[in-house]
């Protein structure tokens, strides 16, 4: 059946082949995850010179280091001799320096290379011109962010910009002291969705009381339908029964000291374009981070971040973790149970989305603009 008509007070979301696609999923990748800032690793993810990790943004394959003056560093995990990749293991330590284990290309920590077999005899070869290509890289809020752009846009103005957006200031945000939390857990999810129907979900509350009832119970207002993300710089506040951001509403942990008077007891939620999510609560925060792989596959990769010495004590944090771990899973189980409908006939022209979820609109403009379409 096709609508010829869409009523004023629902907006028609993208057309379905936009979440399947391969060509539209491969401009997604060229002109969105490749050109704009990436947040790649947790800054403690590199513990020192030549602890690497290797991550996959857009179609390329990138290695982030830290060179000996603890520089963060990222380069295309790329030999320049053959085109072998440099390192295949998802994270390590290199002692001294990264080496082709095809032909024993040599490159430090600078990217410089510095050893080849009969190198010598090829004076002519510049050691800098023929080390790996460089790719910016940018630590915040305790995360490597790098941008594949030959020209990167201006950090300011997009990825921190768009806390202000959603805060009405970058104070807000520093409150939480992100640079100095550390990982108390690590979920990585595996989820059979398209990037967008993640995005989609976590920026809207419509679906909140249908599919998170321990959410709700902790932030009784999301069963209304909106979202925190709706007004700028309003948190969810808690219930008034709720002791803490945890799966029963239990106590959580100490307040984290930086946080205000005002933003205690409230929840904030942050969509950083592409593929980043932030949720502030006053004891931890949640961080997401989205590595889409293909048009029906996105691995999201998830931590929860507290103060050292509660990650030092070993105290058990299962109830605050299980509470937005059940978030997630309810989120992408209703994702995957979209995607199949994605490709029907009924959705060849998308569907709708209801006046809450209007900034969803806006979202499917944005995207349409970064790959060159109209809206």
């Amino acid at each position: 059946m096709t609508l010829t008509h869409t009523p004023s007070s629902l907006i028609p979301t993208l057309p379905g082949a936009d979440y399947t696609d391969a060509g539209f999923f491969a401009a997604e990748q060229e002109h969105i995850f490749e050109q704009l800032w990436f947040c790649a690793a947790r800054s403690s993810d590199l513990t020192g010179p030549g602890s690497f990790r290797t991550v996959t943004v857009g179609r390329e394959s990138v290695l982030l280091t830290r060179n000996r003056r603890g520089e963060a560093r990222a380069y295309f995990n790329v030999c320049r001799h053959r085109g072998a990749r440099l390192c295949t293991e998802e994270s390590g330590q290199a002692q001294r320096a990264f080496q082709c284990p095809y032909h024993a290309w040599t490159y430090d920590f600078d990217g410089k290379l510095i050893a080849a077999p009969n190198l010598t005899k090829m004076p002519d070869i510049d050691r800098v011109e023929y080390g790996l290509v460089t790719i910016s890289v940018r630590e915040w809020l305790g995360y490597v962010w790098v941008c594949l752009a030959a020209e990167p846009p201006p950090f300011e103005s997009t990825v921190a910009n768009a806390v202000v957006e959603r805060l009405g200031d970058l104070e807000s945000i520093e409150h939480y002291g992100l640079d100095s939390l550390q990982v108390g857990r690590r979920i990585v999810y595996d989820v059979r969705a398209n990037w967008k129907l993640i995005i989609e979900n976590f920026m809207e509350c419509y679906h909140c009381a249908t599919i998170h009832p321990e959410l709700t119970e902790v932030l009784p207002e999301f069963a209304d339908g909106y979202a925190a993300q709706f007004f700028v710089g309003h948190g969810a506040e808690f219930g008034a029964d709720v002791k803490g951001f945890t799966v029963d509403g239990s106590e959580g942990m100490e307040r984290l000291p930086g946080v205000s008077a005002e933003q205690d007891r409230r929840y904030y939620a942050i969509t950083i374009k592409p593929q980043v999510f932030i949720n502030l609560v006053p004891d931890h925060v949640i961080f997401h981070r989205m590595y889409p792989l293909a048009p029906d596959r996105t691995v999201v990769e998830c931590d929860w971040l507290y103060l050292p010495g509660v990650v030092e004590s070993g105290v058990d944090v299962s109830a605050s973790v299980e509470l937005f771990h059940r978030v997630n899973q309810q989120d992408f189980d209703a994702c995957e149970r979209c995607q199949p409908a994605m490709s029907s006939r009924v959705y060849r022209n998308g569907g709708v989305l209801v006046p809450s979820e209007h900034h969803i609109g806006e979202f499917h403009q944005w995207v349409h603009a970064q790959v060159g379409r109209d809206a």
